[in-house]
């Protein structure tokens, strides 16, 4: 289930960490800067219940539980202890993803300047105009709104966009990237040189 979860998010732009039990999933949530844990209820080491109630003490990260429990207490005690929504077991990875993005605002609209983002539609409007943007560069984008300010490395960007079996060259990137500046304008995605690239921070 995590490789499927971890094909199935990175698909969406996600940049994503796995953990196996509950001991990891914490180790991983003081080490990197999260927006979102998914959490198995049912977790070896440390329950999926306490390591929700952890991260919400500590931040302000959102927490989606998993579950196979159908009891009506059970989804109200994980929402009591801190967690932002729940899904049970069985599901399709697809609703999952629906569910995060819901949590995370990635299906709202995004504006910049006279640009406006439709993640949920996959379209791109520069002054109510359909820049009619491919798969790739829609994908490109979606990526770098959800890493606003880092700088992505073109591996990063090939890995994530084009998929880990991807036998090109990484030169690929800055074409695309070249045409994506094209129709949305120069100055949102910066050049470091020697490093990759970047998307503006939205003020």
């Amino acid at each position: 289930m995590l490789k499927i979860l971890k094909v199935y998010f990175e698909k969406e732009g996600y940049t994503v960490f796995l953990a196996e039990d509950g001991e990891q999933a914490l180790d991983i949530f003081y080490r990197e800067k999260l927006d979102l844990a998914v959490i198995d209820w049912m977790m070896p080491h440390v329950s999926g219940v306490s390591v929700c109630k952890e991260i919400k003490q500590k931040g302000d990260t959102k927490v989606l539980m998993l579950t196979a429990k159908s009891e009506v207490e059970e989804e109200l005690y994980a929402l009591n202890i801190g967690a932002d929504d729940y899904v049970k077991k069985p599901f399709h990875p697809g609703i999952l993803i629906t569910r995060a993005k819901k949590l995370l605002k990635d299906d709202q609209c995004i504006s910049f300047e006279d640009l406006k983002i439709d993640l949920q539609a996959k379209k791109v409007f520069k002054k109510d105009v359909d820049l009619h943007l491919t798969k790739k560069e829609m994908d490109l984008i979606s990526f770098f709104i959800r890493n606003q300010g880092k700088i992505l490395s073109r591996e990063n960007l090939l890995i994530t966009v084009w998929g880990i079996d991807y036998e090109g060259d990484d030169r690929t990137v800055d074409t695309h990237i070249r045409r994506l500046r094209e129709k949305i304008g120069e100055e949102l995605i910066q050049t470091h040189r020697g490093l990759g690239y970047s998307f503006v921070k939205n003020k």
